[in-house]
């Protein structure tokens, strides 16, 4: 006998929570589909970024955010939930299932961070380095752990030449005119649905390299203060032992599970990931952890002002119109 079908409600928080998840440029690349209580998450490829993505990397990380998202959402409607992750050639666009099922005992850590999932912002103010303990940098590390991927905490100097390879990574990009229009279609002006709004975007940084990406720089931005940033900033470093679409999935999952845990410590996070768009600088942030793998994220911890949110998408314009 087919299992019951999901409320409305049920749908909309679980749904309502995966769309909260981060994705790079806000581009929100994702579908849901529901039968009963199965969840399938899909890509949507006309959100893509060939010019600044082009192997589709942060859209399967993105993914993967969403999907962690789901799990807790699951947890805190009082379901345990099952997942598979699915990318194969006949389907290439579902990237994962989830089912779930009422249970007395819902996973207590996944319900925990629930909360968070409306809380997490990304910051792009300046701030004070976060002053994260010993043991607050240990849950973190087993945060990513628990998912799959490893997190590496940067010496100082470490995240100097991480900063100094964004900012050579930056430089190319602001070359590359078929990045910079791909930037100009997400980025800037008003936004009600998805992309980054120029509310969002934060100060332009007084500082070369900025220890936080600029998204906007090289882009029309009247109204963009200009202030000083952190130049010590605390880094870390997102990697996963392997770089196929299911690691990538994972790191989705990670880069999650690290964001939830550290906004319940009330410490904000951004990211600077432009290295990781360029193979060789890839490769020597990667060397930087002092660990084999690869680098899938770089982020930026501190104790800075919330900046403005994001739009995203309504709940009925990511959902198969059958669930």
């Amino acid at each position: 006998m087919r299992e019951q079908k999901l409320s409305r409600h049920q749908i909309d928080v679980l749904v309502g929570s995966a769309i909260a998840a981060p994705s790079m440029h806000n581009t929100q690349p994702w579908r849901f589909g529901i039968d009963g209580p199965d969840i399938e998450v899909f890509l949507d490829r006309s959100r893509a970024l060939p010019a600044e993505d082009p192997t589709g990397r942060a859209l399967l990380i993105a993914a993967g955010a969403a999907v962690f998202n789901l799990r807790c959402a699951a947890a805190s409607l009082g379901f345990d939930s099952w997942y598979r992750l699915a990318p194969v050639p006949e389907e290439p666009d579902l990237v994962a299932r989830i089912i779930v099922a009422p249970t007395a005992t819902p996973d207590p850590d996944l319900a925990a961070l629930h909360p968070q999932v409306s809380r997490r912002h990304t910051s792009r103010e300046p701030g004070r380095p976060a002053a994260l303990t010993a043991e607050a940098r240990a849950s973190l590390i087993h945060a990513a752990l628990s998912e799959g991927a490893d997190l590496s905490w940067l010496a100082p100097q470490g995240a100097q030449d991480a900063l100094r390879s964004g900012a050579t990574a930056l430089l190319h990009g602001w070359a590359d005119h078929a990045r910079t229009a791909e930037r100009a279609r997400w980025i800037g002006g008003e936004r009600k649905e998805d992309g980054i709004p120029i509310s969002a975007l934060g100060p332009r940084p007084t500082v070369f390299p900025p220890p936080v990406r600029d998204l906007g720089a090289g882009l029309p931005g009247r109204g963009r203060s200009r202030k000083t940033f952190e130049d010590d900033p605390v880094l870390a470093v997102l990697s996963t032992a392997a770089d196929g679409a299911v690691d990538r999935l994972v790191a989705g999952m990670a880069l999650e599970r690290v964001l939830l845990t550290v906004t319940q410590n009330d410490v904000q996070a951004s990211f600077l990931n432009q290295a990781l768009e360029y193979d060789d600088s890839r490769s020597a942030v990667q060397q930087l952890t002092g660990r084999p793998g690869f680098a899938q994220m770089v982020i930026r911890f501190s104790n800075s002002p919330i900046s403005a949110t994001t739009p995203r998408r309504t709940i009925a314009d990511v959902l198969a119109p059958d669930s």
